[in-house]
């Protein structure tokens, strides 16, 4: 358990730093904003010490020729890139003009004090800024060839100080010299310091973690700004191992299928779309198509040591799944749910057949990944009553800021003990079963909100109705649950528990010290609420007298990242971005202060 907390809070740096990086404008604001800070901007700093209609001549100039170079680098120079659309080319300029306009501003304001000299060579570092900011971009997250990187990383910067050039050349033609040879030397200046930083960072990798730093950098970055998952699954399938996958499921079978409860021995993660992040909803809807019914797949109990590598994996689990489902259900009786206590620790029990389906919560405190170990304790402890199977799930449905699941081990066992005992005491009877599922439009995954939207299964067994309802998302905030099952009450249904499916495909999306918004956190609850209710009712309208069927099996030799693996790519995240930013002032500060001497004392 301990490996496991280790392990969760080196996924949740990552996440921080993955989904806090810098936004990035639409294309017609970066237009709009690059017109602004080269008509007007750099105009008003050349016109206050040059007050011409030269200046404003500039400026209109000089946009005008970033506007052209920034068009060629799209549309030519980096066309096959999947990073540099025409979108991210234009928002990058923005962000070099907007660092360049601070040194022509600057040195407009010394130029008053010191000579208009000095705005040319205030400018000059500008210029090297920019150079800089654009060659350390192309270099970490380009994937073209070197040439065309370096014609990128130039090709703006350079065009802009040669109309800049002829401006100045007409003023201090004494010092075209000096000012030549800068424009020349500052971007070898750069690329140096650029290839130290780099260097570094990659050796961190290899060294620490034995990983290559730089690829894996860039196929987080791909992945962060295209969604582009391939070439960062295709690293996490070299660096992983295999695993045979254990496979349960209950499904319920009317005249034809009518739901299942699909747990796989796999973790919904690391984040994002990456591994088995979607595996939840793409299993649910491979499911639903294949049988047009409303299924739901709810966490099993592990946590980050089965995350998978790839899709091609997640498609692995699905055919399977649909593989094994082809025959009928056979068990026509099951108990009433039952729910037991002991300290913070809640279970749910009904037995369908020879099998029990139990689920485990410790809300209002945080419930969050429990480990696998109390999954086998349950399987043997209803063997010893004589069932054959149970499917064991973690109802993943409260988070708060305090995670003590270690300190609940021990209730957790004897509340499964003790719910287990109950249910086969019961005696069981004809049950029948709804399902049904909505997806609700304006709850996106930046919400908190899976593509599998929220599943309702509706168990009558007797005079007993429980809804058991699964929601595509990672926990919930405090106290969502208890108004949930509340709601429900007023339905009229007698038992029911509130699951989520701890999808990661809603992490690493949105700012914060999470990464993500579990259920509830930014959503309108009585909206969810609403839904929920709508899900339930839609279930029990479609009760039918249901068969069960326990099912499982194992997929063999599946490409999974590994505990330690991925604990050491999610500890290189945040190790990489903490020496980024302990290395990023000493480089490009002495290549700033050898600029610097180059300009003012050669």
């Amino acid at each position: 358990m301990a490996k496991d907390t280790s392990l969760n809070k080196s996924i949740d740096s990552a996440q921080k730093h993955y989904s806090s990086m810098f936004f990035l404008p639409s294309y017609k604001k970066s237009l709009l904003a690059i017109a602004v800070i080269c008509i007007l901007g750099v105009s008003t700093c050349s016109f206050a010490l040059f007050p011409s209609v030269t200046s404003f001549l500039l400026g209109v100039t000089l946009f005008a020729l970033a506007i052209a170079a920034d068009f060629v680098t799209s549309e030519i120079v980096l066309k096959r890139d999947p990073l540099f659309i025409p979108r991210r080319i234009l928002a990058m300029s923005f962000y070099g003009w907007v660092l360049w306009l601070a040194f022509l501003a600057l040195g407009a304001a010394l130029g008053y004090v010191f000579g208009a000299l000095m705005w040319i060579k205030i400018s000059l570092l500008g210029f090297a800024a920019v150079v800089t900011l654009r060659i350390i971009v192309f270099a970490a997250v380009s994937y073209s060839t070197k040439g065309r990187q370096i014609v990128a990383m130039l090709l703006q910067p350079v065009a802009c100080s040669l109309i800049f050039l002829v401006f100045w050349q007409t003023l201090f033609p004494a010092v075209m010299l000096q000012i030549a040879l800068f424009l020349v030397l500052a971007p070898i200046f750069a690329y140096a310091a650029m290839a130290i930083f780099l260097s570094k960072i990659d050796r961190l990798g290899k060294t620490a973690y034995s990983l290559p730093g730089l690829r894996l950098f860039k196929a987080f970055m791909l992945n962060w700004v295209t969604d582009a998952n391939e070439p960062l699954e295709k690293q996490l399938e070299e660096m992983g191992e295999n695993a045979d996958i254990e496979v349960k499921l209950l499904k319920f079978d009317a005249a034809k299928p009518k739901t299942a409860i699909i747990v796989p021995q796999v973790h919904p993660g690391p984040f994002k779309n990456i591994g088995s992040s979607l595996l939840p909803s793409l299993l649910k809807k491979s499911y639903d198509t294949a049988y047009n019914c409303a299924s739901c797949v709810p966490l099993g109990i592990l946590g980050h040591e089965l995350d998978l590598a790839s899709q091609p994996q997640n498609h692995r689990i699905v055919a399977q799944v649909l593989a094994h489902t082809k025959g009928e259900a056979q068990d026509t009786l099951a108990s009433p749910m039952v729910r037991a206590t002991d300290g913070a620790a809640l279970a749910c029990c009904q037995v369908f057949g020879d099998t029990a389906f139990l689920s485990f919560s410790l809300a209002p405190q945080t419930t969050e990944d429990l480990p696998q170990e109390l999954g086998l304790i349950v399987t043997e402890e209803a063997k010893k009553h004589g069932l054959k199977n149970a499917l064991v799930v973690n109802t993943h449905n409260c988070i708060n800021n305090v995670v003590d699941t270690e300190l609940h081990l021990g209730e957790l066992e004897r509340v499964a003990a003790l719910s287990l005992q109950e249910a086969v005491d019961l005696p069981k009877k004809p049950f029948k079963v709804g399902s049904a599922t909505v997806y609700p439009a304006e709850f996106t995954l930046k919400a908190g909100m899976g593509t599998g939207g929220i599943t309702a299964i509706v168990v009558e067994v007797e005079n007993q109705k429980t809804a058991y309802v699964v929601i595509d998302g990672n926990n919930m905030i405090p106290y969502l649950r208890e108004k949930i099952l509340n709601a429900l009450k007023e339905l009229e249904f007698d038992e029911g528990e509130v699951f989520t499916t701890d999808s990661h495909a809603v992490s690493a999306l949105v700012t914060g010290r999470r990464g993500y918004h579990p259920v509830g956190e930014v959503m309108n609850n009585a909206t969810l609420i609403h839904y929920i209710v709508d899900a339930a009712k839609k279930a029990e309208a479609n009760l039918e007298t249901c068969k069960a069927q326990h099912i499982e099996f194992i997929v063999p030799q599946v490409r999974v990242i590994g505990e330690e693996r991925l604990k050491s790519v999610t500890a290189l995240v945040d190790k990489g971005m903490q020496k980024a930013k302990r290395i990023v002032l000493p480089i490009f500060g002495t290549e700033g202060l050898l600029l610097i001497l180059l300009l003012f004392f050669f």
